[in-house]
């Protein structure tokens, strides 16, 4: 590649491109939200640095010349390389990439995440996953996870909190403990009672 030789300013290559697209200076310049003046100065300046004549007057139209025409294709093939660039520059800036840490307790790690993990896998394969199943609250502010399925509502109040599913739970009691302490009928009566679950039952 000689790089010596690519010396031209893209500026001046668009404000010609555009013009001729366009049809007059005018008109270029509200394509392109800049001054007539603005734009007649760098097509003059690239017409100088070439030492060709790129636009006759028609009426009171420009027409490319011979010369401006030949430039005009490699214009187009510039201008379709640039919106590519910009394209995959916006298609990297926007990818979903990276390691995700997802808290949740034992059971909906075991019974629930694990279809909505190879739901994920399938639309962003870049992301990792790290499920860590815990049946206390983490601290997301203190980066022990980034994401938390809970059934509570959080008390911080930098978070972000979205309701994902309700859900039912229910209360089992042997027989034998029933007729020893008696069968709720409220719930102000389970407050009295004895609970064997996961973690702290109070928060």
């Amino acid at each position: 590649m000689n790089w010596a030789a690519i010396s031209f300013d893209w500026n001046q290559i668009r404000a010609f491109w555009a013009t001729a697209e366009e049809g007059s200076f005018s008109a270029a310049a509200r394509a392109l939200g800049q001054t007539q003046p603005t734009l007649g100065r760098q097509v003059a300046a690239l017409e100088e640095d070439l030492g060709v004549t790129l636009f006759e007057r028609a009426g009171r139209s420009l027409m490319p010349t011979k010369a401006g025409l030949d430039l005009l294709e490699h214009c187009r093939e510039m201008g379709a390389a640039a919106q590519r660039i910009s394209l995959t520059a916006s298609g990297a800036s926007q990818a979903v990439e990276g390691q995700v840490r997802i808290t949740a307790t034992d059971i909906m790690c075991l019974h629930v995440l694990p279809p909505a993990v190879a739901q994920i896998r399938r639309v962003a394969p870049g992301i990792e996953v790290d499920l860590v199943a815990a049946n206390d609250i983490r601290d997301l502010l203190r980066r022990e996870a980034d994401i938390a399925v809970r059934h509570v509502r959080p008390e911080q109040a930098d978070l972000t909190a979205r309701l994902v599913q309700e859900a039912t739970a229910r209360p089992y009691a042997a027989t034998r403990y029933l007729e020893a302490r008696g069968r709720p009928a409220s719930p102000a009566d389970m407050a009295a009672h004895d609970f064997v679950s996961f973690g702290n039952v109070r928060r």
